[in-house]
């Protein structure tokens, strides 16, 4: 909200904020507009009652100021008297009818907002003019909630002498007392507990208030629950208790006097996660830490999923607490579900300095984690270079034996349970450096994972240029096939595997989704200008054409294409999808208009006799549709299974925009009505699987609705037993 200078206001405003009656008059009497609207719908009444100036407020109101005029945030001039703590002013306000039950945007009245602001005279005049004291605004709270929270004991006991439900609960069954708690207002607290609060209240996540004054660190709440006998060791629906909140958001006074009055510290939650895992993790849980080892707390317990609190430091790098458990017990080398040590996941996560310490403790270098993999491999993977080092140490403890061994005692080149080296995982994760380093250490960039895939293969399908530079400088055989036949060049051009996952998830901007595609074309015409065989066909028949297509990577068709010219009429392939087809069937429009440059045949078949614009229209793409039909392909060409034309395709799954189009294409009256070697129509097709648009549109069409296929059916006959049709509603549409 913006600051606004006094000066720049109307006149009448300047002399509300004055306090200057007599101006006020003359002004009125010169007719200014006494409800004249600000910016933000303030009107000159909102402005007096906001100074709380009685006098003023009630001589616009006898000017013909409106006494519930609303400004956007739905406040009226009663509301903003009441904030200001101006019984005088509410008095007049009420006297002219101002509505006691006015709501604001946040459904909040003047009682809410004179309990937030403890405008206790305020409250008992306004409360004998009330049905109920009780009312909630948009969250649920009652004015009781909003006096708890913001501390104020007198307007507390005011509400509750007035007939406040003491445990009225918001939308999140939240109590006044979990907000007092929370806030650490102990005289509310009191007062509340000692009118009958419940002390063991808990709202929709479980939360008591035990667990909201521990979670904020309210000590001395704390203390005054304790000693009412709350019961210590009670969880939330997360099985969390007070220790384990007080742990998680590093509250170390809280925690140490819940470990004095005898909180259980080894208390799992639903997960298996001990208070000690909490703090091994939390931001501020160090000295945390310390209390619970210090009193007991087992500090190699696993949760359910394997992982101990020494697990949970090298997951946030808090190397300190993981020397702390170290010194006291603490399992170096234990294994979670996944086999992972904490060493793995230091390595994983790129926290240096406590490899550096676990190490330097005796961890096991050579310990197989997730999918037999070694440390060095998860740090190689996720790009962590430093961590890369460290694992690869030549110093004096961690020297190197020989050219390939590491002083943790495995050959560089062993490989995980899928057949990848340590450098296929740098190759993957793209950091030049763990590359080299690897190199350097002897890792043999020929190596091919259980699938035949060399590092080669993985920094192409990654995109990663620098890595694909190093390992190509290296001497990498560049046309080395995987046991599907395909090149370091088919998975460039059919990088960015994982985009349909991503956009699912969360939507790339386009800008974001160019850049990638440049830096895929950046590898591929690095690729090629080393060597890479752009005709290389894999065991499917498909050359990187045909993946670039697939993927719809333009300027990698645009390079491999100058290139490579065989993916056109090759007799022998062993499949008979062109690019063409899979640009068509998987929707990349602009991959259609590169490849229809230099294309000789648009409707050249698939295995089933498909042509590019069926497969479009099958899918429901209509750029393509569109793309291929300026390009001159045939709607009306007919598949080798079925006999059936796009038209067919299309209605089959519901694309009325496609069948629009490809009806719209010239003279499409023979295709409403063709027959597939079933002798089905269109029509029937539309009407069997329940596509209502696309019965309309082909109806609008004049379809024939008493043609029979083969078996002497009709549409009505197919749609009888067919959702969403009901037999009336299919008689009149199709009669």
């Amino acid at each position: 909200m913006a600051v606004l200078k006094l000066a720049d206001q109307p006149p009448l405003i300047q002399a509300i904020f004055s306090g200057d009656p007599e101006e006020i008059r003359m002004l009125i009497y010169k007719s200014e507009d006494i409800n004249a609207l600000d910016a933000e719908k303030r009107t000159p009444l909102h402005a007096a009652a906001f100074l709380g100036d009685a006098e003023i407020t009630e001589l616009l109101i006898l000017s013909g100021a409106r006494v519930n005029a609303k400004d956007n945030m739905w406040l009226t001039p009663l509301h903003r008297a009441v904030a200001s703590r101006s019984e005088e002013a509410v008095r007049v306000l009420i006297r002219h009818s101002a509505d006691v039950n006015a709501r604001d945007k946040n459904w909040q009245t003047p009682l809410h907002v004179a309990a937030a602001n403890n405008a206790l005279r305020c409250a008992e005049v306004i409360i004998p003019l009330l049905s109920s004291v009780n009312v909630s605004d948009r969250g649920g709270r009652t004015a009781l909630h909003h006096a708890a929270l913001n501390g104020h004991t007198e307007m507390v006991n005011l509400l509750l002498a007035k007939g406040a439900n003491i445990n009225a609960f918001d939308k999140k069954d939240g109590r006044a007392l979990h907000w007092a708690a929370f806030m650490g207002h102990l005289d509310v607290v009191c007062l509340l507990v000692s009118q009958g609060a419940e002390i063991s209240c808990k709202d929709k996540r479980g939360y008591t208030p035990l667990h909201t004054a521990a979670s904020s660190g309210q000590i001395a709440v704390v203390k005054h629950l304790l000693n009412l006998a709350v019961e210590i060791d009670e969880s939330n629906a997360f099985g969390n208790t007070a220790l384990h909140v007080a742990c998680f958001n590093g509250q170390d006074a809280v925690v140490s006097e819940l470990i004095d009055y005898g909180a259980n510290v080894s208390q799992p939650n639903n997960k298996g996660f001990t208070p000690l895992h909490f703090a091994a993790a939390s931001t501020h849980g160090a000295l945390c830490l310390e209390f619970l080892v210090n009193n007991g707390a087992d500090v190699n317990v696993q949760s359910r999923d394997g992982k101990s609190p020494l697990h949970m430091t090298a997951v946030h790098g808090r190397f300190t607490r993981s020397q702390t458990l170290i010194q006291n017990g603490g399992e170096i080398d234990s294994m979670d579900k996944d086999g992972n040590t904490p060493l793995h996941i230091a390595a994983r996560y790129g926290h240096e300095l406590l490899i550096n310490t676990l190490i330097t403790s005796g961890a096991d270098c050579t310990r197989r984690g997730v999918h037999g993999m070694f440390p060095l491999h998860l740090a190689a993977l996720n790009a962590h270079s430093d961590c890369c080092r460290k694992l690869l140490s030549s110093g004096r403890r961690f020297s190197m034996c020989n050219d390939s061994v590491l002083s943790a005692g495995f050959q560089i080149d062993t490989p995980d349970s899928l057949g990848r080296t340590c450098l296929h995982a740098a190759a993957a994760g793209g950091n030049v450096e763990c590359v080299k380093l690897l190199l350097s250490s002897g890792g043999d960039h020929n190596r091919r994972d259980n699938c035949g895939r060399t590092p080669l293969h993985y920094a192409a399908a990654s995109r990663h240029y620098q890595c694909l530079e190093t390992l190509v400088a290296c001497g990498t055989a560049i046309n080395a096939t995987d046991q599907w036949g395909r090149s370091a060049l088919h998975y460039a051009a059919a990088s960015d595997l994982d985009r349909r996952r991503r956009v699912a998830l969360e939507p790339e901007s386009e800008g974001v989704q160019a850049e990638r595609e440049k830096e895929a074309a950046l590898c591929l015409e690095f690729l090629l200008q080393s060597g890479a065989t752009a005709s290389l066909k894999d065991k499917q028949g498909y050359s990187p054409v045909h993946y670039a297509a697939a993927y719809g990577h333009r300027h990698c068709l645009e390079l491999l294409l100058d290139r490579d010219d065989s993916h056109q009429d090759d007799p022998e392939s062993p499949n008979a999808r062109s690019p063409l087809h899979l640009a068509a069937y998987h929707g990349h429009a602009q991959a259609l208009e590169v490849l229809l440059q230099g294309e000789r045949e648009v409707d050249q078949g698939d295995e089933a006799g498909r042509t590019p614009l069926a497969l479009a229209a099958l899918r429901g793409h209509t750029d393509c549709v569109h793309t291929l039909l300026s390009q001159g392909a045939s709607p009306r060409r007919t598949d080798t299974q079925h006999g059936r034309t796009p038209v067919h395709l299309a209605v089959m799954n519901g694309h009325t925009t496609c069948v629009r189009l490809l009806l719209d294409e010239s003279d499409g009256a023979d295709l409403v009505d063709a027959a597939d070697s079933q002798g089905q129509t269109p029509l029937m097709l539309a009407v069997a699987g329940g596509h209502v648009d696309a019965v309309s549109l082909l109806l609008e069409r004049e379809a024939n609705v008493n043609v029979a296929d083969n078996h002497g059916l009709t549409a009505l006959h197919l749609g009888v037993s067919v959702k969403p049709w009901s037999l009336s509603d299919l008689i009149i549409m199709l009669t």
